[in-house]
């Protein structure tokens, strides 16, 4: 999707703005500058038209030596990143000297810019956006992002700006994203499965600066791999850094078929990498956890075992994730990681016959009823696979409401034990009878 910055200099209001156009409180709002810590990242649909959006605000420090320089930087990525930027000014003060320094920088680029006139929350503050015409760009929009005036006429003028689709065929090859922190062996791993140098590898973290699309035959099937490696550090400016290098990761995710997070073997399983494949998950892609650096470990007898089940007891609801241990360095098991991968894509390409699946929901019905809802006995009649890539199953029944997390949990573990679907998000609906 095409991808949507704000950007502006702190308490202007972005958090506010972002929460305006996603319709969701994802940005924390607050008086004091840069309150936002956390990336935050959504999708805006206007005009029959979808585009992903990242809320900038808050990834500048505030101490007062970096100030600038990290205002700087954060506009520097946003200019590399987003196919629009959306400049958020506010009309109570208007201009200050940083928003000419940001002005100045952006007219340097060859993205569309809009100025967005915030806190116009009445006519004479409409008025006031005129002064913002001063930074130099042709199309001003006075709105408020508390009440939602003036917001309609800038979205169909994004809506107008944002690329058109190439309009060619859909490419129907797999999509494999290697996802991961930094320097755990992304580009080692692509470097290994394309059989040449295409990706920079040090042992500093951070040195591939952009995503790296590669075609590579499998079995004589071709396979489009993307190496998701973060930003070089720029300006020691570390947030900014961080911030894009997920925002890349996410729109990896959102355009893959399946992904590959890389961890290492030595660091283990951090939070933030269960963060990325809950994300995964929500997009209903397909998920292989790869376990790199594994010559680097020290082994006993059953070191291998211990690690994988302690890796799924911290995965609860995702243990359906597929684990490969691996070095890149030593190609140890790259190629049963990338049959894995194949497999997991084949998977979530399935379809199950109805007659199979309603000769599997009379004997699961059997050994375990759904629990009553409002006193009255939930009966699920039928269930048919309604598409594939993710697997959707729908089932009917007439109490939908009554199906509670646990039972549905019941119903994909069983389903799961019965047909597979190993390393792919499964999506249950329940319908009514």
């Amino acid at each position: 999707m095409p991808l949507v910055a704000i950007v502006g200099r702190p308490n202007v209001g972005k958090s506010t703005f972002f929460n305006r156009l996603t319709e969701e409180r994802r940005s924390i709002v607050h008086d004091e500058p840069g309150v936002t810590r956390d990336r935050v990242y959504g999708e805006v649909i206007w005009g029959g038209r979808t585009f992903s959006i990242v809320d900038t605000g808050g990834f500048v420090t505030n101490s007062e030596d970096r100030f600038e320089a990290a205002i700087r930087e954060q506009v520097h990525l946003a200019i590399e990143e987003a196919d629009l930027i959306l400049f958020v000014n506010d009309v109570m003060v208007g201009v200050t000297d940083l928003d000419l320094e940001m002005a100045n920088i952006l007219r340097k680029s060859d993205r569309p810019v809009l100025v967005v006139g915030n806190k116009a929350d009445n006519d004479e503050r409409r008025w006031e956006a005129n002064s913002l015409y001063e930074l130099g760009f042709d199309d001003v929009y006075a709105l408020s992002s508390i009440n939602g005036m003036g917001t309609g006429d800038l979205l169909d003028a994004v809506v107008e700006r944002l690329p058109e689709g190439e309009g060619e065929e859909e490419d129907d090859r797999p999509r494999f994203a290697i996802i991961g922190r930094p320097n755990v062996g992304k580009s080692s791993l692509t470097n290994v499965l394309l059989g040449e140098e295409r990706s920079i590898v040090t042992e500093i973290s951070g040195t591939t600066r952009d995503s790296i699309d590669a075609v590579m035959k499998v079995d004589g099937r071709e396979i489009v791999l993307v190496d998701t490696a973060g930003l070089r550090k720029r300006a020691r400016i570390r947030e900014n850094v961080e911030f894009y290098s997920t925002l890349r990761t996410e729109r990896a995710i959102e355009s893959c078929t399946t992904a590959i997070l890389l961890i290492d073997a030595v660091e283990g399983l951090e939070s933030q990498d269960i963060k990325v494949l809950k994300r995964a998950e929500i997009m209903k892609k397909g998920l292989v956890l790869g376990i790199n650096k594994w010559d680097l470990l020290e082994k006993e007898t059953n070191t291998a075992r211990d690690y994988v089940d302690s890796i799924r007891e911290r995965l609860q609801t995702l243990d359906f994730i597929p684990i490969v241990t691996i070095s890149a360095m030593t190609k140890q098991r790259v190629r049963k990681l990338l049959d894995k991968v194949l497999e997991v894509d084949a998977e979530r390409h399935k379809r199950i016959a109805t007659s199979k699946l309603n000769e599997w929901l009379k004997v699961v019905l059997a050994r375990h009823n759904p629990p009553m809802y409002r006193n009255q006995r939930i009966k699920i009649n039928y269930v048919t696979q309604v598409r594939a890539a993710p697997p959707v199953f729908q089932f009917f029944t007439n109490q939908p409401k009554g199906i509670r997390e646990g039972y549905r949990r019941y119903l994909e573990n069983r389903l799961r034990e019965s047909f597979g679907f190993e390393g792919v998000p499964v999506k249950l609906v329940f319908k009514q009878k």
